[in-house]
């Protein structure tokens, strides 16, 4: 079992930054790979940023490609998300996902096994 907890998010204004943080327990070194999604209102969930399962590879939705990055630290057991110029379109509520499986596809919503609570981000224009 993962537990993932979230924290960093909060209001901002549209060009500002925000970093999120997701920190892990229960897990055994280099046995999971974390991943971002987020979700607005009334829309599905979607993919923002993850890793490859070796971490040597990061990945990013277009929208948020260039202005978001994708972090870890391994001695913290915890991942960030690094979220630059943001927009309004960036509000959401922003969730760390933990996937176990080594040929899972990093991007997808349905390969991640461990889910955190969820952390607010709203981005005024």
């Amino acid at each position: 079992q993962v537990q993932l907890v979230e924290s960093g998010g909060g209001l901002v204004q549209a060009g500002g930054s925000l970093r999120l943080s997701c920190a892990a327990s229960g897990r055994t070194f280099n046995t999971y790979s974390e991943g971002w999604f987020r979700q607005a209102p009334g829309k599905e969930r979607e993919f923002v940023a993850g890793f490859s399962w070796s971490g040597a590879q990061t990945y990013y939705a277009d929208s948020v490609k260039g202005r978001f990055t994708i972090s870890r630290d391994n001695a913290k057991n915890t991942v960030y998300l690094q979220m630059n110029s943001l927009k309004p379109e960036d509000t959401a509520v922003y969730y760390c996902a933990a996937r176990s499986d080594y040929y899972s596809d990093p991007v997808s919503s349905p390969a991640y096994d461990y889910w955190g609570q969820g952390t607010q981000v709203t981005v005024s224009s």
